[in-house]
């Protein structure tokens, strides 16, 4: 049997096992040390860095918002407060379907209408990845029904809020005004301001009146919290706490009882009062109605609430006081007299025959008196509210010195008072009508704006302002709202000094004349008589009409022939007590005709009660013209 032999070679095959062997070893630590490099990689060079990363995966910085300061009136009376409630808040980034994400919350907690509708318009105005309320101050009930159905809505969360109130809702609205959502304008303007950091978690902020002016007093400073958080993003403990500092409170000037007695007074009607002491400038009043209720806006107002008031034909938002530009009619005179006198152009002998108009030398044009009043110097023709003396005291003194004089009263520039928002007015000048209407200024001009009417427009602010001035004989102080600031963290209070602006060298016997004037306009034969009849103190006044509607020459005005809206506005400027005034007013009722029968006894009722403490029973009446 032949058998064959295989031969092998042994060696060569060893050989070329040890060489796959090696390099199957080689490529294993090779394997190794890229993986050795690697950590050494994450834990060494890169250690620090995800040490960092991991650290704030379970620890998380959360801003903490501070209180926000109390708003008072003079006497300590609460005009903004702050509440703590629950909210339901949605992160809508966070849903693919938001709408249905609502209507599952919805089977849970009620979901009205109207908090739909707010919760849309706060979208629009807002960041997606903002927490927007969909829910605000929730019943205990409501807190524990969905505390116990928490886990079925992730992204929703049940948060402690701070919530701003105005107890005293429209009494206040255009003076203190309101907080609201902070939108895009609001954080451009705080980012220009390099304060948006101290922002961090607050949602809301000023946006008109006091809470607007003084918002950088009023907000605080936000601290903050250093919280450990699990796997899902839930706080676990609270590790440390930087607490915030809450806002200052505020004591302003405002006596809300004396506002809210003058707010009454008015009733119905449309109008503006504003009430200064003279003495620094203090405003112890600030009305302006109809006004709004500013709790609406608080929490963002709806569709249905803002149509109403904005497009209401009242006006509801309009701030009359501050920005309200009306013509100041008769209580123009006053300044007209002490420009005659001063500037040497009118004696306290001169007098004129008044037929119960006036015609420009060579004019065929008659500018008519409400009646002839015959015989008149400057004392009688305030008195009796004469116009026809005033129309040739304009036409003699020229409107240029009309503009030089009479703007030292402050009209037809702002007060300054420490609100945003006020209007200048309007005191016409030639060079103001040829920058606007491109037209040179005429003698008719200047008859017009020397009873207060043509191209003249002032604001009740700006008329109390003037008034004050008279009644401290030339004195001027800035207007101011707020009288005292509380440091919340020392609790030391900071006194707001009042602004001397500065003082009218003024004759004093030509003041004395029209002062003495304007308190015989409120006795018997003045045009406020009726207002001023039985008063337990002596007071001075001015009472004016201003038209809304021009008439056509040698047309008659009768009030019941004209539309409502159309009709004469009423005016009464006042001071008192005569002697040594403590309260210096205006007074503007829209279309009310009269600003004795109407306007005149609305001050009476303010002045009564700031004096007095009360309103007297005859502090009421009617009177002739003003």
């Amino acid at each position: 049997m032949n058998r064959t032999i295989e031969l092998r070679d042994r060696p060569l095959e060893l050989h070329h096992f040890q060489i796959r062997l090696a390099i199957s070893a080689g490529f294993v630590l090779f394997l190794f040390f890229l993986l050795f490099a690697r950590f050494y990689y994450l834990q060494v060079s890169e250690g620090e860095r995800y040490r960092t990363l991991a650290e704030e995966n379970r620890i998380s910085i959360s801003p903490v918002v501070p209180n926000r300061g109390l708003i008072l009136d003079r006497n300590g009376e609460v005009l903004a407060q702050n509440y703590s409630a629950y909210t339901l808040e949605i992160i809508p980034s966070k849903f693919a379907d938001l709408e249905a994400a609502i209507n599952k919350l919805a089977t849970v907690i009620d979901i009205s209408e109207i908090d739909r509708r707010r919760f849309k318009k706060l979208m629009k105005e807002s960041k997606r990845f903002e927490s927007l309320p969909i829910r605000t101050r929730l019943s205990d009930e409501e807190v524990a029904r969905f505390a116990a159905n928490r886990y079925r809505f992730p992204g929703i969360e049940m948060k402690a809020r701070l919530f701003r109130q105005y107890p005293k809702g429209k009494s206040t609205s255009h003076v203190v005004g309101y907080i609201n959502r902070i939108n895009d304008e609001d954080l451009e303007q705080l980012e220009a301001d390099k304060v948006s950091a101290n922002y961090r978690g607050t949602s809301h902020i000023g946006k008109i009146g006091i809470e607007q002016s003084y918002e950088k007093e009023l907000h605080g400073i936000t601290g903050f919290e250093e919280i450990e958080t699990d796997s899902a993003g839930r706080k676990i403990r609270v590790l440390s706490r930087t607490p915030p500092i809450s806002g200052n409170d505020l004591t302003l000037t405002l006596d809300i009882k004396l506002q809210e007695i003058a707010e009454k007074a008015f009733g119905d009607r449309r109008g503006a009062l504003v009430a200064i002491d003279p003495r620094n400038g203090d405003v112890l009043a600030f009305v302006s109605t109809p006004s709004f209720d500013p709790n609406l806006f608080v929490n963002g107002i709806d569709f249905k609430n803002w149509g109403l008031l904005n497009n209401s034909i009242d006006r509801p938002l309009n701030n009359r006081a501050l920005r309200g530009l009306y013509p100041p009619g008769s209580t123009f005179k006053p300044f007209m007299a002490l420009a005659g006198l001063e500037l040497n152009i009118r004696t306290p002998q001169y007098t004129i025959y008044d037929p119960g108009y006036f015609k420009l030398p060579g004019r065929k044009r008659h500018y008519r008196d409400w009646k002839a009043h015959g015989k008149v110097n400057i004392y009688k023709s305030l008195v009796v509210s004469c116009d026809t003396f005033y129309y040739e005291l304009a036409n003699d003194l020229g409107i240029d010195n009309i503009f030089s004089f009479i703007g030292q009263f402050g009209l037809g520039k702002k007060t300054g008072i420490d609100i945003e928002g006020e209007s200048a007015g309007l005191l016409p000048s030639r060079e103001w009508k040829m920058r606007r209407h491109k037209e040179k200024w005429w003698p008719g001009d200047t008859i017009s704006v020397g009873i207060g009417q043509g191209y003249n427009l002032t604001t009740p602010l700006q008329l109390a302002f003037a008034t004050a001035i008279i009644a401290s004989k030339g004195i001027a102080f800035r207007p101011r709202l707020v009288k005292q600031i509380q440091n919340s963290k020392t609790g030391e209070t900071y006194e707001s000094a009042p602004q001397l602006l500065y003082t009218l060298n003024l004759n004093p016997d030509n003041l004395e004349l029209v002062r003495n004037a304007l308190i015989d306009v409120t006795r018997p034969g003045g045009t406020a008589a009726r207002a001023g009849a039985g008063a337990a103190y002596t007071f001075a006044g001015k009472t004016g009409t201003a038209q809304v509607i021009a008439m056509k020459q040698g047309e008659k005005y009768d009030e019941s022939s004209v539309k409502e809206r159309h009709r004469d506005h009423a005016l009464f400027i006042a001071y008192a007590p005569a002697e040594n005034p403590r309260i210096a007013l205006s007074v503007l009722v829209e279309n009310a005709g009269h600003g004795g029968s109407v306007a005149a006894p609305i001050a009476r009722l303010v002045m009564d009660y700031f004096l007095l403490g009360r309103i007297p029973a005859n502090a009421t009446g009617e009177t002739i013209h003003g």
